[in-house]
């Protein structure tokens, strides 16, 4: 028995078939894409690094001028035009060396009539003396009456103050005649001149004309803030006895960044602390065989005030600060975020020290969690050595002064 296919009923299956081979693969694709949405997104990354522990030197560093160890001003102590600058402007000069030299001729005029005045009154002094001596034995015989007497001491007396003033007026002229040789008052490096030759000096005033100073050894000055001082002076004791009684060594760095070969000492601190900046001035002292160093340079000293021993170090960029609270994310155990509220000491290069709120081993954060909640679930990964801040213990060191 024949089965017979009826064409018609086969090409009326064909698209039932077809419509479910498409209904099933939107179905699979369907199931796919469910599947996607419902896989965790991948934790964050951030970068990490671990506490460093060791000894760190801290360095105080303070910003201030140099200034001559004895600056004297030379001034015009007469009236009168001037006559020659006598010295190389901005050069060494020597105790006694001439500077400059104030036209003397009317001063010499001054001290002749004055020597003159007193020769006459030393005339009259004498011939009063010996009209004294005359009388004396006629008044003892009443050979002259006694007031004749008393008026020749009494005009001896006159002549003899008159002397005496006249010696004084002579002392004074060749005083101001002295005044008009300015020579150096001590030895030490003289500035430019203020004033030419033909300039009228000393009239009303005593008029500057420059400016000499000792530059070796030269001084150093700059302000610390009171809370610095009552550190300081905590330290400064203790440092001294740990070096035998001598003084802490200081490095003077000029504004070229290169340090003065020869080493400095604090040499004196201001008796009261300043009102309106609320600093007291520190005064260092260094040599400067060579002349290096002028007055009026701005540079920066430092010194190691102490050694903090273990101390945790982390780096600054790790360190966020807001209204005076200082907090550090670090991650936990669990890979959590945590964030936590720190106590940080100076800065020591590109780290930062804190004192309280971290434990050894923590895995501080130092980019990437800006934008993370605290209880982030992260993946870390470990900072380069650039990123995570190790440097020196110091401030970077400047360069040696050749």
């Amino acid at each position: 028995m024949r089965t017979i296919i009826n064409p018609t009923s086969q090409s009326t299956i064909q698209p039932y078939c077809v419509a479910a081979l498409m209904l099933a693969s939107v179905l699979t694709i369907a199931c796919k894409g469910d599947q996607a949405k419902a896989a965790p997104p991948a934790a964050p990354q951030v970068l990490v690094t671990s506490v460093e522990r060791r000894d760190v030197p801290i360095v105080i560093e303070l910003v201030g001028q140099t200034k001559g160890s004895q600056d004297v001003e030379i001034r015009a102590r007469v009236e009168g035009y001037l006559d020659d600058v006598a010295f190389q402007e901005g050069t060494m000069v020597k105790k006694g060396q001439l500077l400059y030299r104030i036209d003397p001729k009317p001063f010499q005029a001054t001290l002749a009539n004055a020597k003159a005045d007193l020769a006459t009154w030393q005339a009259r002094y004498v011939k009063t003396q010996n009209d004294v001596k005359r009388l004396q034995p006629l008044a003892a015989k009443q050979a002259v009456s006694q007031q004749e007497l008393d008026n020749a001491v009494s005009s001896q007396e006159a002549a003899q103050a008159q002397v005496q003033a006249q010696n004084a007026t002579v002392d004074k002229a060749q005083l101001d005649l002295g005044y008009t040789a300015v020579v150096a008052p001590i030895t030490g490096l003289a500035g430019t001149t203020l004033v030419r030759s033909g300039a009228l000096v000393g009239r009303g005033e005593s008029t500057l004309l420059t400016t000499v100073s000792v530059v070796d050894p030269i001084l150093f000055t700059a302000g610390i803030s009171e809370a610095e001082y009552l550190r300081l002076g905590r330290r400064a004791d203790e440092l001294r006895k740990q070096r035998g009684g001598q003084s802490v060594p200081v490095d003077l760095v000029l504004a070229d960044g290169t340090v003065h070969p020869d080493k400095g000492r604090l040499d004196a601190i201001e008796r009261a602390v300043d009102t309106t900046t609320g600093t007291l001035s520190l005064q260092f002292r260094f040599p400067n065989p060579n002349g290096l160093i002028r007055p009026g340079q701005y540079g920066r000293v430092r010194f190691v005030l102490e050694t903090q021993k273990d101390a945790m170090l982390v780096p600054q960029r790790a360190v966020q600060e807001l209204q005076s609270l200082y907090n550090v994310t670090v991650v936990g155990p669990d890979n959590k975020l945590v964030v936590k509220t720190v106590n940080v000491g100076p800065r020591v290069g590109s780290l930062w020290v804190v004192e309280k709120g971290l434990e050894p081993g923590d895995r501080v954060v130092v980019e990437g969690a800006q934008r993370l909640k605290p209880g982030t679930v992260v993946t870390t990964k470990n900072a380069p050595p650039a990123e995570a801040g190790s440097g020196t213990a110091e401030p970077l060191p400047a360069q040696p002064h050749k």
